[in-house]
């Protein structure tokens, strides 16, 4: 019974991101980016926890009538791909075509990515940009890059979304996990500092927040680059 409600209330957590994903959206529609970000993060950070929780207590065993995999990909398709895409359509980073590239190219790709088989690897990482639209839009909020800048960086990891290029997953690939875990807790804690102090220009977090996105997002080129050792 306990490990039917351990299992039971993982699910919970994981369902609650749409509620977190909800107050995004509603923070967004009145243009409140800052707001927006801080649920996002949080959701983001649910995310990253509910994953080991349901392989600790076997959902597909102790809850099986709720698919957790369905559920979690729902969620991720609200918070990683349509509220930031959102964003950055109304935020003005993207001004005239340049925005509607971004939104259509984004939800487009993510919702095909989503959906492909073959979207994990042997090792547990990704295959392919795995459509973290949210860090991305972060990032570009955070920096303010010129339009141009932002539409080739959506652009390019649209693409890199099919390429055969690998992006880790920060808690599953186990290979450099000592490294990566640290930076995606790191990633998180600048990404809510960014988006408390309402994304202010000379904010140490800023900094944080490229060098580990630049580590996170290179880190499984980099291992296909330097592959491991044979023993």
């Amino acid at each position: 019974m306990l490990l039917r409600f351990q299992a039971l209330s993982v699910h919970l957590l994981t369902a609650s991101g749409a509620v977190f994903a909800m107050l995004a959206m509603l923070a967004a529609v009145e243009e409140k980016w800052s707001l927006m970000f801080l649920w996002l993060v949080v959701a983001f950070a649910v995310d990253g926890i509910d994953g080991p929780l349901a392989r600790k207590y076997h959902v597909k065993v102790n809850a099986p009538q709720f698919d957790g995999v369905l559920l979690d990909l729902i969620i991720d398709y609200l918070t990683y791909v349509f509220i930031p895409a959102y964003a950055l359509f109304k935020s003005g980073l993207l001004p005239g075509w340049t925005g509607w590239f971004a939104i259509i190219v984004i939800t487009f790709a993510s919702a095909m990515y989503f959906a492909d088989t073959r979207m994990k690897t042997k090792d547990n990482s990704f295959s392919g940009f795995p459509g973290c639209w949210n860090m991305l839009v972060l990032v570009l909020f955070a920096t303010q890059p010129n339009f141009w800048v932002t539409t080739f960086i959506v652009a390019a990891l649209a693409v890199a979304m099919f390429l055969p290029l690998k992006f880790i997953h920060p808690v599953r690939t186990a290979r450099w996990r000592a490294v990566s875990l640290p930076m995606a807790l790191a990633w998180t804690v600048f990404a809510g500092w960014a988006a408390w102090v309402d994304f202010y220009p000379n904010s140490w977090a800023h900094w944080g927040l490229v060098a580990t996105s630049i580590y996170l997002m290179l880190a499984g080129v980099a291992q296909q680059v330097f592959p491991p050792r044979k023993a």
